[in-house]
């Protein structure tokens, strides 16, 4: 898709999600979300984000590459289709720092992109993001809301909407309040502790099931361990010495061959 689009579609997205759909593709139900009820929150979230960030586009060859490797990545995975498929945007900040929605957007900083050095750390980065996708962390966060009685008695109104009486008003608010809460996560409070290791160790197996050294996450977890600091990655995630001691006893368990070095030159022509 053209960049300019992708931008205009995304932010469109953020006011006019709702309006485009059906009452019953809006509700968000107790059990799991659909594929298109996770997309359509998904786009939203990647909407707000977009007001954060401006998408990075002096170079689309770049953009392409990392789409390349999510393809690779998730066509291995035990979830190779969703709905509208997976993408790759990057953003232009100098933040260590990457973003996934449920509905499949990934969103890398400029900043963590130029501080990995292989592609095998590219595609740790994108791992990680993606996990939290399959996993349905963004799904689960939606639950817990549920269950919150400090977010305006969400718990009523979520059994409000089983009801095909509820106004389509009803169904709005629980939407844009599920999007705040997606955005405050990705920005500010993170996932929980379980569901950040969970989403390390899925990631061993997408690696390995693409062909990439599951231990490039360990490589990346330890970038980030010496840049310090508590923006990106260090602020929105558990300490990267932990998330190390989580996975360091899995990697053995995903023996890969070691082939990056035959890597390597297309990782710095795409980087050029």
């Amino acid at each position: 898709m053209n960049k300019g689009l992708l931008s205009l579609v995304l932010i469109f997205a953020l006011f006019s999600s709702l309006a485009a759909q059906s009452e019953d593709a809006l509700a968000l139900p107790d059990d799991d979300l659909s594929s298109e009820e996770a997309y359509y929150l998904g786009r939203a979230v990647a909407a707000n984000i977009l007001t954060r960030y401006r998408l990075y586009t002096k170079k689309p060859v770049l953009t392409r590459y990392l789409n390349q490797i999510c393809a690779a990545i998730t066509v291995n995975s035990p979830m190779p289709d969703i709905y509208n498929g997976y993408h790759v945007a990057i953003l232009d900040s100098p933040d260590l720092n990457a973003f996934g929605t449920t509905g499949g957007h990934i969103f890398i900083c400029r900043g963590l992109l130029e501080a990995l050095k292989s592609e095998d750390a590219v595609a740790a980065v994108l791992a990680h993001e993606i996990a939290h996708i399959q996993l349905r962390h963004s799904a689960e966060l939606i639950k817990d809301m549920k269950l919150n009685q400090e977010l305006s008695n969400m718990a009523d109104r979520a059994a409000a909407i089983a009801n095909r009486d509820t106004k389509l008003s009803e169904r709005n608010k629980l939407f844009y309040n599920s999007v705040r809460e997606m955005v405050t996560t990705l920005f500010e409070n993170s996932y929980s502790r379980e569901q950040e290791f969970a989403a390390d160790t899925y990631a061993l197996k997408l690696l390995a099931g693409a062909g990439y050294s599951p231990a490039s996450l360990v490589d990346v977890l330890t970038l980030l361990q010496k840049t310090g600091g508590t923006g990106g990655y260090n602020g929105t995630h558990p300490l990267p010495a932990q998330r190390i001691n989580n996975i360091h006893g899995e990697v053995p368990r995903y023996p890969v061959q070691d082939t990056r070095s035959f890597r390597a030159s297309r990782f710095a022509e795409s980087f050029r």
